[in-house]
């Protein structure tokens, strides 16, 4: 059976993505009405643009890859050389008194760029394996200097599994692996010392609890401490009393666990699943290359943040400042997983797309 998106919108994606922005905006609401506010607005703009992107031709898309590529590499050098420093980090253009970030708004737009060039050639070649790594590196190196070793990281490690995926020998990948490995104290020397203490912290959790592993510790407490219910979002003693850090952005996930309890966090868990599921639908039923290309990039792109994010919060991922998308309060974030989801919906109501089935 198959059936074409009601006004064009993939519903089964928007579903998910709905239950993820309640349970944000109710803990941002909890943690500072100011937060609340301006999530409300990013999700309210970030519908408007999933809407606009559902009904656009995603093949109009794979017309612009050069286009695209050449105007995101020059955004992020544009980002290092008048971006907007804050914590010792160049990741912001102020435009109008809104901070972008683009190493989050042009995932969407680079993950097109991928789709548009694994379909271009013969997908099987080392010489196209290659190029892909190309393609890649100066928008991770761009992205690292800022630094924003996080996001640099994510964009690795999705064209590492979309790669994998498509086919290509795993000697390959062992023999682009080794020279990275050996290369490895070089990495460590050009690192911020504050990325080595974060590795280090990784490692070795409880080495310093008052300094460098104090995130993950208080993290770690925040989700333990919820237990089966949650203590509640006014009774939250890590959110509240501010020994969390970052509990708005980087450790939302654990305010959710503190004040939500486990079944908090499994409702958070089984949108991502849903969501994932779903993009995962798209992709064995769509027969468009360029289409089912750039669903497995953006199916990789939100598991693996999903992943490292929740991964930081129980300490089983070192702490790299990811967010988590739909959750975590900021407007790149939010803008730039809509902008997926729109593209992926297009996706949907213009290929031979089966409907959603549970068995």
């Amino acid at each position: 059976m198959h059936n074409r998106p009601l006004f064009g919108v993939d519903w089964y994606l928007l579903v998910p993505v709905v239950v993820l922005s309640i349970i944000s905006l109710t803990t941002l609401l909890g943690i500072n009405p100011v937060f609340f506010r301006s999530q409300l607005l990013f999700f309210i703009v970030g519908l408007i643009v999933f809407s606009i992107f559902s009904q656009i031709d995603y093949k109009m898309l794979g017309h612009f890859v050069k286009p695209i590529y050449l105007f995101s590499l020059a955004v992020l050098l544009i980002v290092l050389v008048i971006g907007f420093e804050s914590r010792g980090a160049v990741r912001w253009i102020d435009i109008f008194g809104i901070r972008i970030q683009f190493s989050e708004i042009l995932k969407p737009f680079l993950t097109v760029c991928l789709a548009g060039f694994l379909v271009s050639g013969n997908n099987a070649s080392l010489r196209h394996f290659i190029l892909s790594g190309l393609l890649l590196l100066p928008v991770a190196l761009l992205i690292a200097l800022q630094p924003d070793l996080g996001n640099a990281l994510i964009f690795i490690i999705v064209l590492f599994f979309v790669l994998l995926v498509y086919g290509f020998p795993l000697l390959w990948f062992g023999i682009t692996l080794l020279p990275l490995l050996s290369l490895s104290p070089l990495f460590w020397t050009f690192m911020h010392e504050y990325q080595r203490k974060r590795i280090l912290s990784f490692l070795h959790p409880t080495s310093d609890p008052l300094g460098a592993t104090y995130n993950v510790m208080q993290a770690i407490i925040a989700v333990g401490s919820g237990m089966l219910f949650g203590k509640g979002l006014s009774e939250s003693t890590q959110s509240n009393l501010r020994f969390l850090p970052e509990r708005q952005t980087d450790f939302i996930f654990a305010t959710i666990s503190e004040g939500f309890g486990f079944i908090g966090s499994a409702v958070v868990v089984i949108a991502f699943g849903f969501l994932l599921y779903r993009l995962y639908v798209l992709f064995q039923n769509t027969y468009d290359g360029f289409g089912k290309g750039y669903l497995l990039g953006t199916f990789f792109f939100f598991l693996v943040q999903f992943f490292v994010n929740v991964g930081m919060n129980v300490g089983i991922v070192p702490v790299v400042g990811v967010t988590l998308p739909f959750v975590s309060y900021g407007g790149s974030s939010i803008l730039a997983s809509f902008i997926a989801l729109g593209i992926a919906s297009s996706i949907a109501s213009r290929s031979k797309v089966h409907v959603l089935e549970i068995r």
